[in-house]
């Protein structure tokens, strides 16, 4: 699908928008937590599966990253800048649960369901997908499997994060940041315009979520400064955080039940094992920084960085936190993950040998 869509990109763009419309009216009628994102996701996972083609063209969804980036921004506040001096502490935290999470979920996957070590690894990553996907192409390695397992973790982890917070009495507010002043509409196009011309910069530069991070940033800015005061009306944020969960179930499209079942248990369990370890260390990195233990764990939670960005502004978590949490987790990822993978390959030369 090219990045200005044809006829034909829109017509399958609409149709599968409207039908994560219909998951999240399908969640709102079930009361699940954050219906607008997990309503969706789990409604064009299911449709996806069983081989209807869903996508969303790729100018739909960076205008969608964009919106969402300026509303989460417009959270950001003089008591947000001031946790920044305490957050280093989290940052060790993460990585100490990021290295445990890769070591023990790879030996879970060769051990218990027979990976080949350097598919194990990349299919143990928590996070960075379509950095993995590159390596695996490259390597020749079971792309499949690998996506299969990947894909797992990002829908359990969106589904699971908003029931668990509800369990520790955090309140969900699909309004992302409800408040009676709204943006001026040309203070919300100037932000657009800024935003994508600083996402472009950080997308030459490989920055993950360029565009999300890019229209967070030019928004906090704006709204610190008090350049551009005021939040987006709760139905736009409404109608991006649907965008965003249907987006998540898309990522079933093209994959069959059979490569499914054959990799579910494993994405499953090695899911399990690292929401153990980021709960671990989530929580006394929360008594340290004195912030709820869900809020914490958005920030650890391995899901996709979108979407953990967009769940943490959902759940009232702390918004530069969690995003600076997530893109220090990729950016860990990117160097921890070839470390691990070459180790992996020697041992299996050797094993070979």
């Amino acid at each position: 699908m090219s990045y200005l869509p044809g006829l034909k990109d829109l017509w399958v763009t609409s149709y599968t928008i409207a039908a994560g419309a219909m998951g999240a009216v399908a969640g709102a009628w079930l009361n699940m937590p954050v219906h607008l994102l997990t309503g969706p996701a789990i409604l064009i996972s299911i449709v996806a599966l069983m081989g209807v083609r869903f996508s969303i063209t790729p100018l739909v969804r960076d205008i969608a990253f964009l919106v969402i980036g300026i509303g989460i921004g417009s959270g950001v506040d003089a008591q947000s800048v001031e946790a920044f001096l305490r957050w280093p502490i989290a940052f060790v935290a993460l990585a100490a649960m990021l290295i445990a999470a890769l070591l023990l979920c790879r030996e879970l996957l060769i051990r218990g369901f027979g990976f080949e070590p350097r598919t194990a690894v990349l299919a143990a990553t928590p996070g960075h997908l379509s950095y993995i996907i590159g390596i695996s192409e490259d390597l020749k390695i079971d792309v499949t499997k690998v996506a299969v397992v990947q894909s797992v973790r990002l829908l359990a982890l969106t589904l699971c994060v908003p029931f668990v917070a509800v369990a520790f009495g955090v309140r969900v507010d699909t309004n992302l940041l409800p408040t009676s002043q709204f943006m001026q509409i040309e203070h919300v196009v100037v932000l657009l315009v800024l935003a994508l011309v600083l996402g472009l910069i950080l997308k030459r530069f490989k920055v993950p979520a360029a565009l999300l991070i890019a229209a967070m940033v030019v928004s906090a800015i704006g709204h610190l400064s008090g350049t551009a005061p005021g939040l987006l009306s709760p139905s736009t944020t409404q109608v991006t955080l649907v965008i965003m969960g249907t987006l998540i179930g898309t990522r079933f499209s093209g994959i069959s039940i059979t490569e499914l079942r054959r990799s579910l248990t494993a994405g499953l369990s090695a899911t399990t094992l690292t929401v153990v370890l980021a709960m671990a260390a989530a929580m006394p990195a929360a008594a340290f920084l004195n912030m709820p233990v869900a809020h914490v764990l958005i920030a650890f939670a391995p899901g996709g960085l979108e979407t953990m960005i967009v769940m943490g502004a959902v759940l009232g978590a702390n918004p530069g936190f969690v995003a600076a949490s997530h893109v220090g987790r990729l950016l860990l990822l990117t160097v921890l993950v070839p470390a691990v993978l070459s180790r992996a390959q020697k041992t299996g030369s050797d094993q070979v040998g």
